[in-house]
């Protein structure tokens, strides 16, 4: 059974870091954020992190990862794609723990239920590209992200790569929201800060994004 997680309120005036990006800073308080890391052990449990790789070239990621909930993002040496099972072990992923999907409920501003929560390991010296969040057939929605663990220096530009961005820090129990001009927004994680964080029982970062995968009345998996 999901063990209840508290939620900090809704700060009245999240910070704007670009059209569409809403950052709270602090969203998940020490004991909330505890809860979560416990849930997401059991989480990983039933599908552990697994290594990805790039498309035709077969390049690991720095990051390892897994997901919750109905679909789960992988990637391999055939694309990308969301799919129902972990792609090691051929089980359905497990569901997602209540806390997120309140989250989902008083961050994002979807009337839409969330499909997929994408869970990124960040050990000391991972790193994630800019890169969009496209894999989507439903992009009216919005990506939220929670981190727990190392903080992280997260940065953001526009929807074309040439364009300028602008770095913040995330930090643990922080949520970020990419919605509207910023949902397909080049983003990436430059760096994480060594030994910022006592969370977790090892360093590194974990990275959550919740994602709508289909339109509203629209079950099927997007196509790779």
């Amino acid at each position: 059974m999901a063990t209840a997680t508290k939620t900090a309120p809704v700060p009245a005036a999240p910070v704007e870091i670009a059209p569409g990006c809403l950052w709270w800073s602090g969203w998940l308080d020490r004991p909330a954020q505890e809860a979560l890391a416990a849930e997401l052990r059991q989480v990983l449990a039933r599908a552990p992190l697994f290594t990805p790789c790039m498309p035709r070239t077969g390049k690991p990621f720095s990051v390892r990862m897994s997901n919750c909930g109905p679909l789960g993002w992988v990637s391999d040496e055939t694309g990308y794609r969301y799919q129902p099972t972990h792609p090691e072990t051929g089980e359905r992923w497990p569901p997602m723990p209540a806390v997120l999907l309140e989250a989902w409920e008083k961050l994002s501003g979807a009337d839409v239920a969330p499909e997929a929560c994408l869970i990124n390991w960040y050990a000391p010296g991972a790193r994630m590209g800019l890169h969009q969040d496209r894999d989507e057939r439903e992009f009216g929605a919005p990506v939220l992200s929670l981190s727990l663990g190392d903080t992280a220096l997260f940065r953001i530009g526009g929807t074309s790569r040439r364009d300028p961005t602008r770095s913040i820090r995330l930090a643990s129990g922080d949520a970020l929201v990419l919605a509207g001009p910023s949902r397909l927004a080049f983003h990436g994680i430059d760096r994480i800060v060594p030994d910022s964080s006592t969370l977790l029982k090892q360093p590194g970062r974990i990275n959550l994004t919740l994602r709508r995968v289909n339109p509203a009345g629209n079950g099927g998996i997007p196509p790779s």
